[in-house]
């Protein structure tokens, strides 16, 4: 069977018309070795693609297809291809390239190499072919950036963990999330109602931190222990200094009291933040914030492989249902449901199916 030598993806031509979606050819990079031809059946819809395409996170090059949450067929194998074999189901997520050979690649570091590229809006080395995303027919991505799906897993349940899910899976398993700790959640969005699924299936006991009690139901529905809205009067109060992590997923820091936050964690606890505002404003940050309990502040991207293929496997293992609501991929569909995302109405992640139907079985 030939290999198409172009493929098709819905593409965005700039911030002015973001919500204007064309269906375009456009050349990938130049097969290699390692390489891998995902035919893609369904994406998750990430917040980075609304930023992405409406200017919010800056600069980017058009036109552009976007998508990073890609689930779909091996077609096509490198000859030097080891971990992937033709005719798997598999998965793409955010980043598609790194050196492979730095330290940090070399400690299971390498969504931090400095090299890495992400899977869309990146420019492939001599070539000046700007990846493409999952909004598209085909993906061609390394191998190591392509990770075979368990066969319990649906697709649509497992194409949304690839970037939400391993956002909050990761800071989660690389400090401490376990049975006998105490996790908070902050946000309930996308990758914060991972962040309660995965403390869960981790053995924590898992608390939910919203603005409201608007979510409420939802964070206990989804196994959360407890739920704190920091719109109450003394909401931190009766938890202060309990918490061995807190990972914050929220999207925007307006009328964020940080002291309030921090005053939850016990001495040497950590705080992560994954979630990545628009604007160039942040949390003004001082030294007297972390006094009281010598808390530590940071923060974390994405994940490595291992911890990809770990995750994949605890949810299989698991029974892990996200909730995600499916949405035929088409030009109408795209534009209607980056608006809902737009405006937060979204419980709690959206996937793109029905490919077939606009790029052929």
């Amino acid at each position: 069977m030939p290999y198409p030598e172009q493929f098709t993806g819905f593409q965005v031509n700039g911030p002015d018309t973001w919500l204007e979606f064309h269906k375009n050819e456009f050349q990938p990079k130049p097969f290699g070795d390692y390489d891998v031809d995902v035919k893609i059946e369904a994406c998750g819809v990430c917040g980075s693609d609304v930023h992405t395409i409406s200017g919010g996170w800056g600069e980017q090059k058009f036109p552009l297809a976007v998508g990073h949450e890609i689930v779909g067929t091996a077609i096509r194998v490198g000859p030097k291809v080891t971990l992937i074999k033709e005719g798997e189901r598999v998965g793409v997520g955010a980043q598609s390239y790194s050196c492979l050979n730095c330290r940090q690649c070399k400690n299971d570091n390498e969504t931090y190499c400095k090299d890495q590229l992400d899977t869309y809006g990146a420019v492939w080395p001599d070539t000046g072919i700007v990846s493409q995303g999952g909004y598209s027919s085909h993906v061609r991505t390394h191998e190591h950036w392509v990770f075979p799906i368990p066969e319990a897993l649906p697709s649509t349940d497992a194409a949304p963990m690839l970037c939400a899910g391993l956002t909050a899976y990761s800071p989660l398993v690389r400090n401490g999330c376990g049975p006998g700790r105490k996790v908070g959640i902050v946000g309930l969005g996308g990758i914060g109602h991972f962040g309660v699924l995965f403390a869960k299936a981790l053995g924590a006991e898992v608390w939910a931190i919203s603005r409201s009690h608007a979510k409420e139901a939802d964070a206990l529905k989804l196994g959360a222990d407890g739920f704190l809205a920091t719109s109450d009067k003394d909401w931190n109060v009766p938890h202060a200094m309990t918490f061995d992590l807190i990972i914050n997923t929220a999207n925007s820091f307006e009328g964020f009291d940080l002291d309030a936050y921090l005053s939850l964690l016990d001495v040497h606890a950590k705080w992560v933040s994954v979630g990545l505002p628009e604007g160039e404003e942040g949390i003004k940050i001082r030294n007297q914030t972390f006094l009281s309990n010598g808390c530590f502040f940071g923060s974390s991207h994405l994940g490595s492989r291992r911890e990809t293929l770990e995750m994949l496997q605890l949810a299989a293992d698991k029974g892990i249902k996200p909730w995600v609501e499916q949405v035929p991929i088409s030009d109408k569909n795209l534009a209607d449901t980056l608006t809902r995302l737009h405006a937060n109405d979204v419980h709690y992640r959206f996937c793109m199916t029905n490919y077939a139907d606009q790029f052929g079985a």
